[in-house]
């Protein structure tokens, strides 16, 4: 592990993995949620014109990404898929266990790229703003951490009504 630059950094880096796969006060993380969902499950959806678990973890995987080309200033364009936001995954038809593994584990490179920029971050950084001059780098972080808790929670209600169908 690399040394924290600082305090806030170190902080951030805690947020974000207790957002994502690290024990935590709130309770279910992001991959917490995601634990032991099969591909029939990750395709459910309460209404057709709903999102599903499977699309809501590539969306999580492209906003740490996103975040990630935001604080390096790399340029659009090289995400696993093309697009952006939400991305239409296989449906019944196509998809497979080994699909969704794929997906799975494109969503956790993510995270490990995420956070090895973050880790790099020095205080002085935290404060800069963002291009639209709208959110400094410490809020981009925070957010994003706060994005996975979110969607662990779309991801929980979308299992419980799964179950009761």
């Amino acid at each position: 592990m690399a040394l924290i630059a600082s305090k806030e950094v170190g902080l951030l880096l805690r947020l974000l993995d207790q957002g994502f796969d690290r024990r935590a006060w709130h309770g279910t993380n992001l991959m917490g949620s995601l634990r032991g969902v099969g591909v029939e499950e990750a395709l459910f959806r309460p209404n057709p014109h709903r999102h599903n678990v499977w699309e809501l973890a590539v969306h999580a995987a492209y906003w740490k990404y996103a975040v990630r080309r935001r604080l390096t200033g790399e340029k659009r364009g090289s995400f696993a898929f093309a697009g952006s936001n939400f991305f239409p995954r296989p449906d019944e038809r196509g998809a497979t266990a080994k699909a969704w593994s794929e997906d799975l584990k494109l969503l956790r490179a993510e995270h490990r790229a995420l956070r090895a920029v973050v880790e790099g971050l020095r205080s002085a950084d935290l404060a800069r703003l963002s291009p639209k001059k709208s959110w400094t780098t410490a809020d981009t972080v925070a957010g994003v951490a706060s994005h996975d808790i979110y969607h662990a929670g779309q991801i929980q209600l979308l299992r419980r009504l799964y179950l009761k169908r």
